[in-house]
């Protein structure tokens, strides 16, 4: 089954715990602290596999994550690491933010790693909290969540030919003809639902990757006949066999223009994906073998040339006129190679902005707090431990949070809401 769309939610490891823990050893008066820290979560990492052809398998497992990070211990030791969770996708395939459709990265090559949740940093032990004046802090931080996302996958095909035209010109026959593919062949339009991919072997050893797209319709730019599905394979196509139905009673000319006015009118994201119609194009007129007339192909072969194409008149039922066609796009490809694509890796996606810190005021005796330091900062803190809490007091007044909320109004008494946690106001 061929699947090119797909949603996943991806969670990072959550960090692990500090540990407050005390020296309790004979003969070691005044012990201290020696609560170690917690280890940072693992990350989920996107892995670019060359073996995958689809995203069937993503969408049996919807769900990826990494493991938490171990807690400290005494003796100031640190916790385990947590480990990665490897999701590995297709080459080709484009992951956004499926809430906004922000891009976050775009697997261009084998092998290719791009970090899509981070995990959470560990909290530090008590240990990390001694100073000259507090030589004996019995509170430790918690760790830090990981970072949570829900995904839409994309995946197009990394092709190097691609066959377009209108339905039923005889794409799925000629795959069928010059590669191992057995794609669904009928008399009726539309027969090809989803894209067919095959190698080419040629006889000097070298080979390429074909691809048969779906039978385009007028309006296909704008998503007609799922043409937005279709066109978006056709983007890393670096040469295009444009087929024509020479045995069909219809205008060659015509059908010519209407593929091409959907390729030159199609736009998507990405360094590919304009102008698709100026891409190196071969024309084939297929189906020779039921004998058009003559004066109808000669018209329309002459007015292509014209215009600057190359035309081959083949039959993809008999074979005839095929390899001179295949020849020539080894040729347009090898010209093509030599022109650098810009896919720079991404091993990490862009992050967000950073949210600065906000006071407002809610309603009477309410007010809400916001900014990822001051989300980070309490998500963090045992709430359940009252040295901790005034630690968390000294924090939130160096930040300003205190004096905002005193500008405001606040008493004490009043709910402070930071994140999803509600506080009551002490001055």
């Amino acid at each position: 089954m061929f699947v090119d769309e797909a949603e996943i939610e991806v969670k990072g490891g959550d960090g692990g715990n500090g540990a407050a823990s005390l020296r309790h050893e004979k003969f070691v008066p005044r012990g201290g602290p020696d609560g170690g820290d917690g280890a940072r979560g693992g990350d989920v990492v996107a892995v670019a596999n060359p073996h995958l052809r689809t995203l069937i398998d993503v969408t049996y497992r919807t769900h990826y994550q990494a493991e938490d990070g171990g807690g400290g211990g005494s003796s100031k030791r640190r916790g385990k690491t947590g480990a990665d969770a490897i999701v590995k996708l297709p080459v080709g395939t484009v992951i956004r933010e499926a809430e906004d459709g922000l891009l976050l990265a775009d697997l261009a090559y084998g092998g290719q790693r791009v970090v899509l949740a981070r995990g959470g940093r560990g909290g530090r032990g008590n240990a990390g909290f001694a100073t000259a004046t507090r030589r004996t802090p019995r509170f430790a931080e918690k760790g830090e969540p990981g970072e949570k996302r829900r995904l839409h996958l994309e995946l197009k095909l990394l092709a190097d030919v691609g066959v377009v035209g209108l339905p039923n010109v005889g794409k799925s026959s000629f795959i069928a003809r010059v590669s191992a593919a057995r794609p669904k062949i009928a008399d009726y339009p539309f027969t090809t639902l989803v894209p067919n991919l095959g190698v080419v072997r040629m006889e000097e050893g070298s080979s390429f990757v074909i691809a048969d797209l779906p039978g385009l319709v007028e309006g296909a730019h704008a998503g007609a006949g799922r043409g937005h599905d279709f066109l978006r394979h056709a983007e890393r196509t670096h040469v295009f066999v444009h087929m024509l139905d020479a045995g069909a009673d219809r205008d060659l000319l015509e059908d010519f223009a209407t593929i091409n006015r959907e390729l030159e009118l199609y736009r998507a994201e990405g360094p590919l994906s304009e102008n698709l119609a100026r891409r190196p194009q071969l024309v084939a007129f297929n189906k020779m073998d039921l004998l058009p007339p003559a004066e109808k192909l000669d018209r329309a072969e002459e007015e292509i040339r014209k215009r600057g194409y190359e035309v081959f008149r083949i039959s993809a039922l008999t074979g005839a006129g095929v390899m001179p066609l295949l020849g020539r796009a080894v040729q347009l490809l090898a010209e093509t190679a030599a022109q650098p694509e810009e896919l720079p890796p991404a091993e990490k996606p862009a992050p967000r902005p950073k949210r600065g810190l906000h006071v407002e005021k809610a309603g009477e005796g309410e007010f809400v707090v916001s900014g990822d330091d001051v989300e980070r900062l309490l998500v963090m803190t045992d709430l359940d431990n009252e040295e901790a809490v005034r630690h968390l007091h000294r924090r939130l007044e160096r930040m300003g949070v205190i004096g905002r909320l005193r500008g405001l109004g606040a008493k004490d008494g009043d709910r402070v809401k930071i994140g999803k946690i509600e506080l009551d106001y002490v001055d």
